[in-house]
């Protein structure tokens, strides 16, 4: 090919590169579109509105545990129960987590009729879309707080330490109380009455450790810990007293 020709193509490729260029298509900007749009929908007020209910609902399910055992009757029970084990000298038996469990089902069983209404008053409502997430909330908690509120005011007293403490007006109507104040209060009455439930508990249980230290030490044999032989008659007693039925019952009944 004669240099003549290679210049003429040469030629022609350079006048036909601007008719090329403004044939051709702009660039695709989409992707970067799309990445500025999704940036300025995670800011918008439903983006936000959601992203907080996921943040609240996985700070409620690790607070669980602690709203368990702080808002029903699980505290009650397994203190009692701890005092059980304790008064009879059984050392690991039962198993922590067998009374766990048994405090647990019993929790469940007294506050069904509590969360049944929370359910039907709140969570069901909420689920269909009739009722917003803060009013789900304020209705759900009446039942919780409906329920402390029959356990505090056996001894108001205790009420009333917590809202000095927190130096607020005396209140005229339950809904003047606040949520943290009647929680703190409902605590403290449990452990009031859990304990007095566990010092009547250890009462029959020393009398047995008491008879058998008397009798031990006028047989002189003092040298022989007295809960090796107390332990079979207080087992014997437990057993022929049906002691797991009044105790379970006693505890039901004291959240009537």
């Amino acid at each position: 090919m004669s240099s003549g020709k290679i210049a003429a193509i040469i030629a022609m490729g350079l006048l036909a590169a601007p008719f090329a260029f403004a044939q051709a298509p702009p660039p695709d900007n989409s992707l970067g579109l799309n990445i500025f749009q999704t940036a300025r929908d995670a800011v918008e007020p439903q983006q936000l509105s959601t992203t907080l209910s996921v943040f609240l609902l996985l700070t409620v399910l690790t607070l669980a545990p602690a709203i368990v055992v702080m808002t029903t009757s699980f505290t009650r029970i397994i203190v009692v129960l701890g005092f059980l084990r304790q008064a009879m000298a059984t050392q690991q038996t039962p198993p922590n987590q067998v009374l766990i469990g048994l405090a647990l089902f019993l929790t469940f069983f007294i506050m069904a009729p509590t969360y049944q209404r929370v359910y039907s008053d709140s969570l069901r409502p909420y689920i269909d879309n009739q009722i917003g997430p803060e009013e789900a909330l304020t209705l759900g908690m009446e039942p919780v707080r409906e329920f402390m509120f029959r356990q505090v005011l056996q001894h108001p007293k205790d009420l009333a330490l917590f809202i000095n403490i927190a130096k607020l007006p005396r209140p005229n109507t339950p809904d003047d109380v606040p949520t943290h104040v009647l929680i703190c209060a409902f605590i403290l009455n449990e452990m009031r009455v859990a304990f007095m439930i566990g010092f009547i508990i250890y009462i029959p249980f020393l009398i047995i450790d008491m008879v058998v230290a008397s009798t031990l030490m006028a047989m002189g044999m003092m040298m022989l810990p007295p809960v090796f032989i107390s332990l079979p008659f207080k087992i014997i007693l437990f057993v022929l007293a049906d002691g797991w039925f009044l105790i379970v019952r006693e505890l039901v009944n004291s959240f009537g």
